[in-house]
């Protein structure tokens, strides 16, 4: 898979203050990426510095193979961005916001009317298309952003705090929406956020900021293993434990450890997913797995964790 977006050593220092440490980092095409963090962790300075709107103080950012701070222009051609506060021309329509939007990107007459359409259409905000900006809620204007996107076909779309002042209900419909439109059209999105429900709701890739250094990132199984020190728990419940059930556990190359959790649950500390040779060994014991799973930590757990550290 291309990577779409990378961050090599990226620092970004204001009046002495260093904003961004060091950073590096590759996203992949396609991919959904969140970054969490909490106010003033850098997040925002890192999507400005890779959107070419800042430059950086050290290190290269560049996006689609393009360079962001020699090749800004080249790298807007090919990228969205939802800042937290969205702007918009309230006065103008929803549609005639869009086709101005589409005017800029060299989109002109039926083809941007059409285009606004197909965009309204797909944040579903067709039946409010005549309507003027100023009559919109938070939320709507929210949908209105990522129809903005939408218009301008970006291969990578930047989304910072996309959820910002929406009720719980509107959350949910700008999470799905966002997902959505990610699959859809194969778009690679780095979403922005310190909500973290939200981002393990959709994000298939997280990395945890704080205080400018990225402590970690990886799929939410990988942040899960190193939390526990790369080892994996499994839990299983069974019919009857016995001896002879433990021993043949225990007898299991990369078992570390089994321990009993209940009368007839096991919890198992292996170096890696044993689950296939575990439930075998339990069979050759004549034993009866009655349920079996891996335990995996929330992404609060991790983040807890890894903000502690940082």
């Amino acid at each position: 898979m291309a990577v779409m977006v990378e961050a090599s050593n990226l620092s970004k220092v204001y009046n002495g203050n260093t904003v961004v440490d060091s950073l590096n980092l590759q996203i992949e095409e396609g991919q959904l990426f969140g970054f969490l963090g909490p106010n003033g962790a850098g997040k925002t300075t890192t999507i400005l510095m890779l959107l070419g709107l800042t430059e950086p103080s050290k290190g290269i950012a560049s996006i689609g193979g393009f360079n962001s701070t020699r090749k800004p222009l080249e790298v807007k051609k090919i990228t969205g961005y939802v800042p937290e506060k969205v702007g918009f021309y309230e006065e103008l329509s929803a549609t005639n916001n869009l086709i101005y939007t589409a005017n800029l990107n060299n989109v002109w007459d039926d083809a941007a009317e059409k285009s606004a359409s197909e965009a309204l259409e797909a944040v579903g905000l067709t039946d409010r298309a005549d309507s003027p900006v100023s009559t919109f809620s938070k939320g709507m204007k929210q949908r209105l952003a990522i129809a903005d996107i939408l218009v301008k076909k970006p291969k990578v779309a930047f989304l910072d705090e996309p959820t910002s002042g929406i009720d719980p209900a509107g959350i949910a419909q700008m999470l799905d929406l966002i997902s959505h439109i990610a699959k859809q059209n194969n778009m690679t999105i780095v979403m922005s956020s310190h909500q973290l429900n939200q981002v393990e709701r959709i994000c298939n890739r997280v990395g945890i900021m704080a205080k400018g250094k990225l402590i970690v990132e990886g799929s939410l199984a990988q942040l899960s293993r190193k939390a526990v020190g790369g080892n994996v728990t499994i839990e299983v419940q069974l019919a009857e434990v016995n001896d002879d059930i433990v021993a043949g556990i225990k007898a299991v190359k990369g078992v570390l450890n089994v321990e009993k959790k209940e009368e007839n649950t096991l919890r198992i500390t292996c170096n890696q997913d044993l689950r296939r040779e575990i439930s075998r060994a339990i069979q050759d014991k004549n034993g009866l797995v009655l349920q079996m799973k891996q335990q995996s930590y929330a992404l609060e757990d991790i983040y807890l964790k890894y903000f502690k550290e940082g």
